[in-house]
């Protein structure tokens, strides 16, 4: 997530009004852990794009999927893991291409000096190995 998306921006009413719900519903969402607003210098509530995002995902698994706030909790729990470890192996793969980059390379490099180690001799060097001063 960008750091625009997780900046804190809306006070609670506005917060509630976006996800439509009651203020007093995220009061409770925060109580359960299950959203964790940042907070002002004076103790107040802000909320972020990534917050009233999560508010709507909440709404929806427990009006659509018919889920109570701790299967809301595994589930948020459960694709927070998953969004972690796809962003892991994001890096895996692009670690392992980078690595696979530097080996062709390096193959690459191998296969020239065997090329060139393995050149048939010139002329002077023949020239030279016949007279017996091929050093």
């Amino acid at each position: 997530m960008g750091k625009e998306e997780n900046e804190g921006l809306y006070i609670i009413s506005v917060a509630a009004r976006l996800a439509a719900v009651h203020p007093q519903t995220l009061r409770l969402y925060e109580r359960k852990g299950l959203l964790c607003p940042q907070r002002t210098a004076k103790n107040r509530r802000r909320y972020s794009d990534a917050d009233i995002e999560r508010l709507v995902r909440i709404q929806e698994l427990t009006q659509v999927e018919g889920l109570n706030l701790s299967g809301v909790r595994k589930v948020l729990d459960m694709e927070d893991e998953i969004s972690s470890l796809r962003a892991r192996l994001a890096a895996m793969e692009q670690e392992v291409d980078e690595t696979r980059r530097r080996l062709m390379e390096q193959l690459s490099q191998m296969k020239k000096q065997v090329a060139l180690s393995t050149r048939p001799p010139t002329t002077i060097a023949v020239r030279r190995a016949a007279r017996g001063r091929g050093r």
